[in-house]
């Protein structure tokens, strides 16, 4: 028996990375997997290593898009909103464009999906929502990180928001906050500097385990969180960052 047997998930941002980890995990632990992402060519890869899991290509910061996704679902159990940009600069270097896409993917891109879901976990009385935060200024100060943390930090008072308000359908809805994983957008992000050797050595230095996290260790805890083990347990951050804010 897997411990989502029987469960539908549907995450966004599963080409690659954290939400790559995630999908495979949740599909051994037993649930039907619909994998989500911009990008048709990342799916088809998943695809492939998992035949089991369901893929669809999906822009979320389109509204009529998610709409009609969420339409061809009939019924769903977990939710994880995984999508998202890393934006480095200080409120000086943020011009209105990268604040306002920042807060369209990160957020409103949540708001999109969990405002099409929420009506058939509520009407089923259950549900589990799962929101990728980050550790990175939202919970600890991290420079250059500032329309990003601002971001990351509006995902933990949406997700308390939305805990607080469907607790009563037997709907939880937390949020995960990861420190520095080694994922396509970390190495993208080390090799775009003028120095990627110094960069690396950067990340590496704010790691108290002495390493970067990796997207399985993320993936585990969302299969916590997801599964009936946490039924207990909503309107929280996970914080998973090797020590990083203590």
């Amino acid at each position: 028996m897997g411990r989502l047997d029987g469960k539908i998930a549907v995450l966004t941002a599963a080409g690659q990375g954290i939400g790559r980890a995630t999908a495979l995990a949740f599909a051994r632990e037993g649930a039907k997997v619909i994998a989500t992402d911009i990008n048709a060519d990342l799916l088809k890869k998943l695809a492939e290593d998992c035949p089991g899991i369901e893929t669809r290509v999906l822009d979320v910061t389109k509204t009529e898009d998610v709409k009609a996704f969420a339409a061809t679902v009939e019924k769903i159990d977990i939710l994880f909103n995984v999508a998202g940009y890393v934006h480095h600069g200080t409120i000086l270097e943020t011009d209105e464009k990268a604040w306002d896409f920042s807060f369209d993917l990160n957020v409103k891109s949540m708001w999109r999906m969990c405002t099409q879901f929420l009506p058939k976990m509520k009407q089923q009385k259950s549900g589990a929502i799962l929101n990728m935060s980050s550790v990175a200024s939202s919970i600890h100060g991290a420079p250059n990180r500032c329309v990003y943390g601002s971001t990351k930090a509006a995902v933990i008072g949406l997700s308390r928001g939305i805990a607080a308000d469907f607790v009563g359908d037997n709907i939880r809805c937390n949020s995960i906050c990861p420190g520095t994983i080694d994922t396509p957008s970390l190495q993208g992000r080390i090799e775009g500097q003028p120095d990627p050797q110094k960069a690396r050595k950067d990340f590496e230095a704010r790691q108290k385990t002495g390493r970067f996290g990796t997207p399985e260790e993320v993936a585990n805890l969302a299969v916590y969180l997801a599964s009936d083990e946490a039924v207990y347990v909503t309107g929280k951050e996970y914080v998973i960052d090797g020590g990083w804010s203590i």
